[in-house]
């Protein structure tokens, strides 16, 4: 993409991207970024498989027509588990997809007990156990999906804090396993650490994968010789993202959250490009 500064498309069902988009800015703060939610079609752990393609290739498109990217993020595990292979075939740019972080917790946990937060969606995947099965086999990986945390992350955004007591009932499974390390297998669940740790404070290690997007957002940056622009903050005095697009609703006051997290935002569009209902894409 012709350009002073480099530019990344973040894609997620829901809010849970921005967690992914704010490490991409600390390690490339001279990246434009490109927000797209499609919040009409959250939850997708709760959609046919077909229909989280169809939405994700068709709003992905879109979008890159009207704002041309160098790098597609796929900031959401159940969309990478079946989407990659689509929209890999649909363009020729870079496409990160996120997986749940079982190598780097493997390596960080002291007991050999591992805790995976995730959606029920993800935790059922086949994809998941054969993760394990490379690389954590030697531990014991409690899994455990419930249906209220992604729920609790959107909720928060729109300045409601999450039930600390449900949220403590929900996280019992991994205290009576003796969890020394927790996968936040969501990129939603960032959103939720201070909880989190209240919940399990016994927890030494929360392990999730913006960091490792970021590196390879950078290693593909580099690979087309656009990582020094990428690396060199920006001179405008433009958000962080340039554009924030949400299919649904925008969350009230999204602006202000985003500028919390460090990534400020120019731009927020809502029922973008007109798509309210699912499988509409």
């Amino acid at each position: 993409m012709a350009g002073a500064s480099p530019r990344v498309l973040v894609f997620d069902s829901g809010v849970g991207g921005l967690s992914v988009a704010a490490r991409i800015h600390q390690s490339l703060p001279g990246a434009d970024l490109v927000y797209l939610a499609d919040n009409a079609g959250f939850p997708y752990g709760g959609q046919s498989e077909q229909v989280v393609i169809e939405r994700c290739c068709s709003l992905i498109r879109q979008s890159l027509q009207q704002s041309p990217c160098d790098i597609i993020v796929v900031a959401c595990n159940t969309a990478s588990t079946v989407v990659l292979p689509h929209l890999r075939a649909m363009t020729e740019l870079p496409v990160v997809g996120v997986v749940p972080a079982i190598k780097p917790a493997a390596a960080c946990t002291v007991n050999g007990r591992v805790g995976l937060l995730a959606t029920p969606a993800t935790v059922q995947r086949p994809y998941l156990d054969k993760l394990i099965a490379e690389f954590a086999s030697d531990c014991d990986v409690v899994r455990l999906g419930h249906p209220g945390l992604v729920c609790w992350a959107e909720q928060l955004v729109q300045g409601a804090e999450p039930p600390q007591a449900e949220l403590d009932a929900a996280m019992a499974p991994l205290r009576e396993a003796g969890v020394d390390t927790v996968v936040l297998g969501c990129t939603h669940y960032p959103l939720l650490l201070p909880w989190l740790r209240k919940s399990l404070p016994e927890v030494t290690a929360w392990v999730d994968s913006g960091d490792a997007i970021a590196r390879r957002v950078a290693f593909l940056l580099g690979e087309s010789g656009r990582l020094a622009a990428a690396e060199t903050p920006r001179a405008d005095t433009g958000g962080v993202v340039s554009e924030a697009r949400f299919t649904g609703d925008a969350p009230p006051d999204i602006a202000l959250f985003m500028a919390e997290m460090g990534i400020s935002v120019a731009r927020v569009c809502e029922h973008w490009p007109g798509v309210t209902t699912a499988g509409s894409a």
